[in-house]
C-alpha cells in the first residue's frame, strides 16, 4: 500500500479498531515507566495516535498525537481533548528538530514499508531532544502482508524481524535498549521496547 491507500485503509477501519480494543491493560502501564524516566510536564510526542485511547490519553495534557487517519485524529478529538492533534506521516514528521522529551509508538511503525523504517526511526531521532525517550511497539517476526478482512477492511503489515529492528534504533542514534513483554489492545502479547536518544 502507498501512502494514500493505508490513510484510507485506516479511515475506513478506525471506528471498528477503536471499539474493539481494550482502553487498559499491561501495555498502558508502560507509559508511567516512560513517564518516570521525564522531567516534569515533559513534551510527548504519540506516534500512530489512532483514537487516543490507548496512548494519548495516558500521557500528560498537552502531548502531541500524530496519525496518517484524520478519522482516527477526529476519534481522538473526543477522547482526549486536551492533546494537540497532527495529521501526519512518521517517515516525515511535521516539528521541528529536538521538540520532544520522549515519544511513544504503539503498534504503528510496522504499517510503514519495513524498507522505510530507518527513516521513521531517524525521525524519531530528529524531533527529540538529547536523552529523549522512545517506548514503542518490537515486532519479533519479518512479514510484508496484506491482511483482508482485518477489522472488516484490509491493512498493511510490514516488520524486518526483532534483531534487525534493534539494529536500525541503534544506527538511528539510540541506546540503552531495554524490552518488556506486554498484553496489547487485541488481547495477546507483545514486546516493546524502551530507548533513549543520544
Amino acid at each position: 500500500m502507498d501512502r494514500t491507500e493505508l490513510r484510507r485503509a485506516w479511515d475506513a477501519v478506525s471506528e471498528t479498531y477503536a471499539e474493539r480494543r481494550d482502553p487498559d491493560g499491561s501495555d498502558a502501564a508502560l507509559i508511567d515507566e516512560l513517564l518516570a524516566a521525564l522531567p516534569a510536564e515533559p513534551d510527548v510526542l504519540d506516534v500512530g495516535c489512532g483514537d487516543g485511547a490507548r496512548t494519548l490519553a495516558n500521557l500528560p495534557p498537552g502531548s502531541v498525537g500524530v496519525d496518517i487517519s484524520r478519522r482516527g485524529l477526529d476519534l481522538a478529538a473526543e477522547t482526549t481533548p486536551v492533546a494537540r492533534l497532527v495529521h501526519g506521516e512518521m517517515s516525515e514528521l511535521p516539528f521541528a528538530d529536538g521538540v520532544f522529551d520522549a515519544i511513544t509508538a504503539y503498534h504503528a511503525v510496522f504499517h510503514v514499508p519495513r524498507g522505510r523504517h530507518p527513516e521513521v526511526y531517524a525521525e524519531f531521532a530528529r524531533v527529540l531532544r538529547p536523552g529523549g525517550r522512545l517506548l514503542m511497539t518490537l515486532p519479533g517476526g519479518r512479514f510484508e502482508t496484506i491482511r483482508r478482512g482485518w477489522m472488516g477492511g484490509r491493512m498493511f503489515f510490514s516488520a524486518p524481524g526483532r534483531e534487525r529492528t534493534t539494529t536500525q534504533l541503534h544506527s538511528a542514534g539510540f541506546d540503552e535498549l531495554r524490552t518488556e513483554t506486554a498484553g496489547d489492545p487485541l488481547g495477546s502479547d507483545t514486546e516493546f521496547v524502551f530507548a533513549r536518544h543520544v
